[in-house]
């Protein structure tokens, strides 16, 4: 019996001791994709729209953007009692004779541009409506936006982990 247990012993620290063929390397925390980590990135501009500028402003990232990442844009909205209120673009104010004045935006993977579309002369746009209009931009990883509601600005930036904004 004294044989039988010193052999499984010895069988089992050989077994233990052995090594099977190494496996492929992992990408230590990247996503493989060219080497670029998955993260969101954020930043928050103030734009004065203007005839000089056609109402419009383009604005380059500042970091590397993938082709498969999404740009969402918020315009600061309202604060009430301290708290800023930002909705999703495209955003729309409708006045009373009848017109009505778009923030929107488009994205490429180099940049973001910003410019007002409707029905409304813009030119006769009181300042309230195109001077230090406040942008909040979101460029979020496209599998981190599945299922969330992009509407909530607080979502996308918890799910992201996005703790400061860049302010330019």
């Amino acid at each position: 019996m004294k044989r039988l247990l010193s052999l499984f012993t010895v069988l089992a620290l050989i077994f233990t001791s052995c090594e099977g063929p190494q496996g492929p390397p992992g990408f230590d925390g990247l996503d493989g994709r060219d080497g670029e980590i998955i993260a969101s990135s954020a930043f928050e501009i103030v734009i004065d729209f203007n005839a000089a500028n056609e109402f419009e402003y383009i604005e380059a990232y500042g970091f590397n953007v993938l082709l498969s990442d999404v740009t969402l844009v918020y315009v600061l909205w309202d604060n009430i009692n301290g708290q800023d209120i930002w909705r999703l673009m495209p955003q729309t104010a409708y006045f009373d004779d009848d017109t009505n004045l778009v923030y929107n935006f488009d994205f490429t993977q180099e940049d973001v541009r910003f410019f007002l579309d409707g029905t409304t002369d813009f030119n006769t746009l009181d300042d309230v409506w195109t001077q230090d209009q406040v942008f909040r931009v979101v460029v979020v990883p496209a599998d981190n936006v599945d299922g969330i509601d992009v509407s909530d600005i607080n979502a996308v930036m918890n799910l992201n982990n996005i703790q400061s904004i860049d302010l330019r």
